[in-house]
């Protein structure tokens, strides 16, 4: 999850409701028709500002549209709590720390979220 300047609490409120309710996995015929509810999900949610690292010039990425962590830290908590409110198990990573994250990507779904 990455933050940018821009972002408010609505627009957390909005991504943890998007979150919640996309339809992504299979149903019985295949067909990406249940949402983490339906099929007794979780979420990992994984603080990454580097999502909005930008390496158009240059050879080193800028990160200038990384919102602070004044500004990121509450949506950041704001997001996690969004989503258990939906009933959602949710584990989170650790705001700023150097992380080591395994996972076993099921099929081959990628979604790039933004309002």
């Amino acid at each position: 999850m990455g933050f940018t300047h821009a972002d408010t609490p609505e627009k957390v409120d909005w991504m943890a409701d998007k979150t919640s309710g996309l339809r992504l996995f299979g149903d019985a015929e295949g067909k990406m028709n249940l949402a983490l509810a339906d099929v007794g999900g979780s979420v990992l949610v994984v603080s990454q500002f580097t999502l909005y690292g930008n390496a158009e010039k240059g050879r080193r990425p800028s990160f200038i549209d990384a919102a602070r962590p004044e500004l990121a830290i509450p949506l950041y908590e704001r997001f996690l709590a969004a989503l258990r409110e939906r009933g959602l198990k949710v584990e989170s990573g650790e705001f700023g720390a150097m992380m080591d994250v395994e996972l076993v990507n099921d099929g081959p779904v990628t979604l790039w979220l933004e309002r």
